[in-house]
């Protein structure tokens, strides 16, 4: 995320190289390389070759949902898969029909959605930490939508 907020606060028009956003944000060449080819892979960043290349944004800041970053780097914080997929010794998890622990993570999962998927690229760039924490704070509000998502989870996975 730093990677890609570091490009969409280009001051120029212009391109960031490897180096320099490797440089600018303290992170090893290699590991930047691997960042920027899954964004350039997944839309949200453009690569140009040559003396004068490097990365700019594939599209404005304001259409880069934050929650689609987050989930093209590293998926979801909790995928109601994992219960079936790692269900230990079991072919099926033997809290497969009652897991408090899985509404938990479905929860606390929706939660985090519903603020990633409010939050732009811009809104990064563009507000300090305080004024952040305050457009986050607005948004953290466990209300009917909320309710209702949780319930529509449950009822997917069987709950």
């Amino acid at each position: 995320m730093r990677c890609l907020l570091r490009v969409a606060t280009l001051s120029d028009p212009g391109y960031l190289t490897i180096n320099e956003i490797s440089e600018d944000e303290g992170l090893s060449a290699s590991y930047v390389a691997k960042l920027m080819r899954i964004l350039r892979q997944r839309g949200f960043v453009r690569s140009v070759r040559g003396q004068v290349g490097g990365y700019a944004l594939a599209r404005p800041a304001e259409k880069i949902i934050v929650g689609e970053v987050l989930a093209a780097l590293g998926g979801r914080l909790f995928d109601p898969r994992f219960c079936f997929e790692h269900s230990g010794l079991e072919v099926e998890c033997k809290k497969s029909l009652e897991c408090s622990i899985r509404t938990l993570w479905g929860t606390v999962q929706i939660l985090i959605d519903q603020v990633l998927n409010k939050v732009t690229l811009a809104d990064l760039a563009d507000n300090s930490e305080l004024e952040m924490s305050s457009h986050v704070s607005n948004l953290v509000q466990l209300g009917a939508n909320s309710k209702i998502e949780i319930r529509n989870w449950k009822m997917e996975n069987g709950k």
